[in-house]
């Protein structure tokens, strides 16, 4: 084989994303041929050297997997750590899988979609913000917004994170017709106190929100912004990815059609300039025009 960095074959080995594998090497934790490397950029040859991590040798994956899985509330979407004894998506996946981490975290309350890979290279590129690939919701709020509220959201809200990118917010006529609305009847091994609810609330207002950006908590601290009191959060759509043909708590393997839809999606925008540069802030700004134009807001 030949070198990559040391980041990178961590990632494609499925020990973690490509940034928490720069952190496990700047933190010590990672060994080459038995010497601790921690300098970021270093080159090896997976083939030739032992690489360990805490002690344990690495091994690189001959096939990826990729899973789509419908995480209803209640359950944490992060997999490893401390966990509190709360249920994960790891516990929907089928026994016997390997190791994988999620791309697209929701926070303990939302429910939607996340994809699990152990594809380092592809989780990279699907978090990095300096891609910008689309990521689709549907928020269940108590009144329709005002005309300011929803200009708001669709510019950006300052929030303690920083100033939010511009996003794609209306009224939603109506849901998809194959997103699965969970009722509450299976609890998925979460407890009550964890979000989980049997009676998930149905009345009020949906909006389509469409993200670019992944700030942690984002839409409820935009809501919370712009005086909007959110009662339901539900990720629909990652890039080509949608919940079509999940229920509520299940897990489907990706086909070979939808991981090529992926890496196509990555593959075509891996040339895009990072946002904060000029042509950056051009298409950020011509965004916003469109998403703020008389048109765009019903």
């Amino acid at each position: 084989m030949a070198e990559e960095r040391l980041q990178k074959v961590l990632a494609a080995a499925g020990i973690a994303s490509r940034r928490a594998s720069e952190k496990l090497i700047t933190s010590g934790r990672v060994r080459v041929d038995g010497n601790v490397v921690t300098t970021l950029g270093t080159k090896v040859d997976p083939a030739r050297v032992s690489v360990t991590v805490d002690g344990q040798s690495i091994r690189l994956a001959e096939d990826n997997v990729y899973f789509r899985v419908y995480k209803p509330r209640g359950i944490l979407s992060d997999i490893g750590g401390d966990t509190g004894g709360r249920r994960t998506v790891a516990h929907l996946l089928p026994q016997g899988t390997r190791r994988v981490f999620p791309v697209g975290r929701l926070d303990l309350n939302s429910e939607g979609l996340v994809l699990l890979t152990d594809d380092g290279e592809l989780t990279n590129r699907l978090t990095h913000p300096r891609f910008e690939h689309p990521k689709t919701y549907f928020v269940l709020v108590a009144h329709r917004p005002s005309t300011d509220a929803l200009v708001h959201l669709r510019e950006g809200v300052e929030l303690e994170s920083g100033r939010t990118a511009p996003a794609r917010v209306e009224i939603a006529d109506e849901l998809p017709a194959r997103l699965i609305l969970d009722k509450g009847v299976q609890r998925f091994g979460a407890a009550a106190a964890d979000g989980w609810k049997s009676s998930p609330p149905e009345k009020g207002v949906w909006l389509r929100i469409v993200l670019r950006e992944g700030k942690k908590r984002q839409i409820r601290h935009m809501a919370a912004a712009v005086g909007i009191s959110l009662r339901r959060l539900i990720r629909w759509s990652i890039g080509p990815l949608t919940l079509e043909g999940l229920e509520p708590g299940m897990t489907r393997e990706l086909t070979a059609g939808e991981v090529y839809a992926l890496k196509q999606m990555v593959g075509k925008s891996s040339d895009r300039r990072p946002s904060g540069t000029r042509h950056g802030r051009t298409a950020d700004r011509s965004r916003a025009r469109r998403r703020s134009s008389p048109r765009n807001r019903r």
